[in-house]
């Protein structure tokens, strides 16, 4: 009889222990952050668990019986995972609230059956493509370095770089957080329209990036002398902006999801990685390289 009742307690033990799951997992799937967010919001004491506040973040809780609350509330049940491509006007905070109450992506969202979160950000002064979601996994995959997901932006510069300081970006430059480079850089043909205004004076530029630093364009081009007037992401991976307006939103299916992991690169950049100018000085640059060769020459 005792060896019966060990028996189940031995299979009851092992069916309770299959049922725990990491908190920061667990924090990703009910839509509340990413799993690096949800780290952030337990090494900030902002999770109870069972009346105690946990700061370990390999934790592992029992979702059916464990009673957890995140700043204050307790953690809703799993939603319908939701995928949303956002076009993010300039002065708002990539965040879900904001102490100083400045306008944020909160504010667009408000109307949502669930609560979604910004997957990576876009800084108060940049504009263009944001994705949301409640899906914790999707997010982490997203900006995982290993998946390398393509970035595209189109910037307006302040001024007119060179070839050879273009070039700076494709073979990488160090930033604060670490050296990056770009992936592709071309110097963009822009017409003048009512959100794009053209000018002699100052460049517009397509750059791509696979990295995701804080501010990470905008310092790339600092560090070739160029501040970045306005930025604009237009696309990730292969999934495009195209005409959304400005604060709108549209739902993405799982097609639209998966263009995120597509690289969206031209064909020249596979294998080479080259940026090319026209330009109406090669003919005398090749008669000073004659010239210069010829003095070499009497030098020996």
């Amino acid at each position: 009889m005792s060896t019966i009742k060990s028996v189940k307690m031995d299979k009851s033990a092992k069916l309770e222990k299959s049922d725990l799951v990491r908190l920061n997992k667990l924090l990703a799937e009910r839509g509340l952050a990413s799993r690096r967010g949800a780290d952030k919001l337990i090494a900030d004491g902002q999770v109870v668990v069972n009346g105690k506040k946990v700061y370990e973040l390999g934790i592992k809780v029992n979702p059916h019986k464990d009673k957890i609350i995140v700043d204050g509330k307790p953690i809703k049940s799993k939603a319908e995972n939701i995928y949303i491509m956002f076009n993010k006007p300039k002065n708002v905070i990539t965040s879900m609230s904001d102490p100083l109450e400045r306008p944020s992506v909160a504010d667009f969202m408000a109307e949502l059956p669930a609560r979604v979160f910004p997957i990576g950000r876009l800084d108060w002064e940049s504009e263009g493509l944001l994705l949301l979601t409640n899906d914790g996994d999707f997010a982490q995959k997203v900006m995982h370095p290993k998946t390398e997901v393509t970035k595209t932006y189109h910037v307006k510069l302040e001024g007119q770089p060179q070839e050879y300081q273009i070039k700076k970006l494709l073979t990488g430059v160090s930033i604060p957080g670490g050296r990056v480079k770009a992936k592709h850089v071309e110097k963009l043909k822009m017409t003048k329209t009512t959100t794009k205004k053209t000018s002699e004076k100052n460049d517009w530029y397509k750059i791509i990036i696979t990295e995701g630093k804080n501010h990470q364009v905008r310092e790339m081009f600092k560090k070739i002398g160029f501040d970045v007037i306005k930025l604009h992401r237009v696309a990730i991976g292969k999934l495009r902006i195209g005409t959304l307006d400005r604060g709108q939103m549209v739902f993405l299916n799982e097609a639209a999801t998966q263009r995120v992991f597509m690289q969206d690169l031209p064909e020249e950049t596979h294998g080479r990685r080259e940026l090319r100018f026209k330009s109406t000085k090669t003919k005398s640059t090749n008669i000073n390289r004659k010239k210069f060769n010829k003095s070499l020459d009497r030098v020996k």
